[in-house]
């Protein structure tokens, strides 16, 4: 049994990096794991026992507690550190930008990712939903870059684990077919976040390498 927790990844997720940049930019101590989802890894019997619902980011924890959904672990991991606001309004932001995000985002821009880039030859029969998610994309993209306005980072806190869980999809939208170009405040908001200490693109913090390491590499 670890120490630490165990943490698992799949390659190329905008789930997946929201808890990898916390453990990166804290240096926080964990294994990483990565599961090849396309390959049914996620399916498997040994990670189905971990996990009943099959599917990643999901943590383990020494004692055994497990605990899933992408933007609960990255706040599980930034806890107690610079990246969790430290008024009480500040948290509450927070949890309410992590909750836009999962429904107003990622349930859109992740989905039409995932069938028009990532595996088309599985799209044909999702086709219909194209449009629904291309419209609820842009309005949840369209609220963001009007409160993004006059504003650097999501909560009036600052850089924090908010616009870490809002960057996860956001700022792979352009993969989904939307255009970022037509949300400028999210660009330079995009761009803000990548100059944060600590920071690392999505194609080399996770580059699917398994690792017993107590940190994501530097």
């Amino acid at each position: 049994m670890h120490s630490h927790p165990t943490l698992y990844l799949t390659q190329g997720s905008g789930n997946s990096i929201k808890p990898a940049l916390v453990v990166r930019q804290l240096n926080r101590q964990v294994s990483i794991k990565y599961l090849d989802v396309l390959a049914g890894e996620t399916r498997e019997s040994a990670f189905l026992q971990l996990n009943p619902l099959g599917v990643v980011p999901y943590i383990t924890l020494p004692n055994g507690i497990g605990l899933g959904e992408s933007n609960a672990i990255a706040w599980y991991l930034a806890e107690g550190s610079k990246l969790v606001p430290d008024t009480e309004l500040g948290r509450a932001e927070t949890i309410a930008w992590m909750n836009f995000e999962q429904t107003a985002l990622e349930a859109n821009i992740s989905p039409l990712r995932f069938f028009t880039t990532i595996a088309p030859e599985l799209g044909a029969e999702h086709e219909h939903m194209f449009p629904v998610w291309r419209e609820k994309g842009n309005g949840g993209l369209t609220r963001l870059n009007d409160h993004l306005n006059k504003r650097d980072f999501i909560t009036e806190y600052g850089y924090c684990v908010a616009d870490i869980a809002v960057f996860g999809y956001t700022h792979l939208a352009e993969e989904a077919g939307f255009d970022l170009s037509a949300y400028p405040n999210v660009q330079q908001w995009i761009n803000r976040l990548a100059d944060q200490p600590g920071y690392q693109s999505i194609n080399v913090l996770l580059d699917g390498i398994n690792t017993d390491d107590t940190s994501i590499a530097a």
